[in-house]
């Protein structure tokens, strides 16, 4: 059996639609009202945990300026001028070296006058330009892995390329950035299996 159409009923159903539709949107504009004020104090929180983390600044800031300082730092060092190479670098106690000329790894810095004078009188008339490979930061420590790309006069010899493959580390201490480890390898230039097995074997 069929019922005829009733225009009164639809005229109903659509006014009670409207209604329904109108509550939605009243209640998600409140909704969105209620919402906004927690999502702007939860990027207040945000930022506020970001500068707790890094109480002197941003962590990733920290690099520039460290290579700013390193890269005037080693083009003094290549140059013999010791007192502004260690007017920019503080040494950590614990500092450690691994030398490009291989050998075990030597321990701390001598800061006595007799080997910065031995040092100043080592390398002469050199420039140094870094090139960042990479750098992590932390709030505390900073890993800088770089090219030095220098050239100098170094134990007698004339004036040549002397480019290094460096990787620094930094620990922050009393306020400021400490030198705890440097390793440093000249082979800025691919050399062949045969090479690499030679310079293994001593």
């Amino acid at each position: 059996m069929f019922h005829p159409v009733d225009g009164g009923a639809d005229r109903n159903n659509e006014s009670s639609q409207g209604s329904r539709s109108d509550r939605i949107c009243r209640r998600l504009a409140v909704a969105a009202a209620l919402a906004l004020p927690l999502a702007v104090r939860a990027a207040a929180d945000e930022q506020t945990l970001s500068r707790a983390a890094a109480p002197n600044g941003p962590a990733d800031s920290a690099p520039d300026e460290l290579i700013r300082r390193t890269e005037q730092a080693m083009s003094a060092f290549m140059r013999g001028d010791m007192t502004t190479y260690l007017g920019l670098i503080k040494h950590g106690d614990d500092f450690s070296l691994m030398q490009p000329f291989g050998g075990f790894p030597s321990e701390g810095f001598d800061p006595s006058p007799e080997h910065i004078a031995r040092l100043a009188g080592y390398f002469k008339g050199g420039e140094t330009k870094l090139e960042l490979v990479k750098s992590y930061a932390s709030r505390d420590i900073i890993v800088l892995s770089m090219i030095e790309r220098q050239h100098g006069e170094v134990g007698g010899l004339p004036d040549q390329d002397w480019s290094l493959r460096v990787t620094l580390v930094y620990r922050r201490s009393d306020a400021d950035w400490h030198l705890v480890h440097r390793h440093a390898d000249p082979l800025v230039h691919r050399i062949s299996l045969a090479q690499a097995a030679a310079l293994a074997r001593g």
